[in-house]
């Protein structure tokens, strides 16, 4: 089809065309809120680095866990801020954890929101990283154990899905057999498959309080540079037994997202890192774009891409803006 017989601009011309031809349409259905949780009463730390986020106590998580709720966002993401930590991070899978009070208490407050539950072990060791280490080295077989215990505890707890995000080989097959083992049959598990090493997390780290005091985190989270890798690390996850997969970070990882779309056929998560947020917060601040637009605009990419589910940090600002 070609000009002057083929004109494009024609269904272009008025809001009506285009709200008919819309391909992409953004709803709240598609968005998941991540919260963090700390110790105390009336405890609101705002994150600096991400605009309108706090470390919030018990009380004030469930508050802003309602109005989330009210705005029909269907889920949120829960991290938790230890008041201890160790090198086994031994917090991260304690029955009267931050993580497991919370989920706790979220459930009998807000039966209807899902609650899912990030599964590391960062924020609770005192070394920040995402497993057992020894000497410099992260050992990823002495790992397995330990998450496992903490999907676990999770589960007992209430959560309706977990999230291994620790990059660990082999993650996804120990917590499902130990789900499994004790009566969990039914919880999902939301594997970050695909997560990517990357400097857009620095807000996250300062918020969650999880930067590793030694090295870094590329030997086991992926290089940047690679994309078939991600192919073979969601095929091992999909194998292993999980039920959804995740793209981490989102916007500068569309075309993983897209090429995950393409090979399996699981829904797909994408996870709207921190980094992300604060760039269009900041730029925003500045008067140099319209944060809200930018905002709508990179979540829908990010749905095109073919994610089923965005985690975002924008989740509530979001559910206004596409509520109207």
């Amino acid at each position: 089809m070609l000009f002057p017989d083929y004109r494009p601009r024609r269904l272009r011309q008025n809001d009506a065309f285009r709200r008919m031809i819309r391909e992409t349409i953004l709803t709240v259905d598609d968005l998941v809120l991540p919260l963090f949780v700390i110790a105390g009463k009336d405890v609101r730390n705002p994150i600096p680095s991400m605009p309108g986020h706090c470390q919030l106590s018990m009380d004030h998580l469930v508050q802003t866990a309602k109005e989330a709720h009210q705005l029909g966002i269907p889920a949120v993401m829960l991290f938790g801020i230890p008041e201890k930590k160790d090198p086994l991070g031994t917090r991260a899978y304690a029955t009267d954890g931050i993580v497991q009070k919370a989920v706790q208490t979220m459930k009998r407050t807000l039966p209807e929101l899902v609650v899912i539950t990030d599964v590391c072990l960062c924020q609770y060791t005192d070394h920040g990283h995402c497993g057992v280490v020894e000497g410099q080295t992260i050992d990823n077989d002495a790992s397995l154990d330990l998450l496992a215990r903490t999907a676990l505890s999770h589960a007992k707890a209430g959560a309706d899905m977990v999230a291994p995000s620790d990059m660990m080989d082999g993650r996804v097959a120990e917590i499902r057999e130990i789900l499994d083992e004790n009566g969990f049959s039914h919880v999902p598990i939301m594997s970050y498959s695909a997560k990517y090493c990357s400097a857009y997390y620095g807000p996250f780290r300062a918020a969650a309080h999880s930067a590793p005091q030694f090295g870094d985190r590329r030997t086991y989270q992926m290089d940047p540079a690679n994309a078939l890798e991600a192919i073979r690390e969601v095929s091992m996850d999909v194998e292993e037994g999980a039920d959804i997969i995740m793209v981490k970070p989102a916007l500068p990882y569309l075309d993983i997202i897209c090429r995950v779309r393409q090979e399996i056929d699981l829904p797909i998560a994408a996870y709207n890192v921190s980094g992300e947020y604060a760039m269009i917060k900041a730029a925003d601040e500045k008067g140099w774009l319209d944060g809200e637009k930018v905002m709508m605009e990179t979540l829908t990419a990010i749905k095109r891409a073919g994610a089923d589910m965005i985690l975002t940090y924008f989740a509530m600002d979001a559910a206004k803006a596409v509520r109207g």
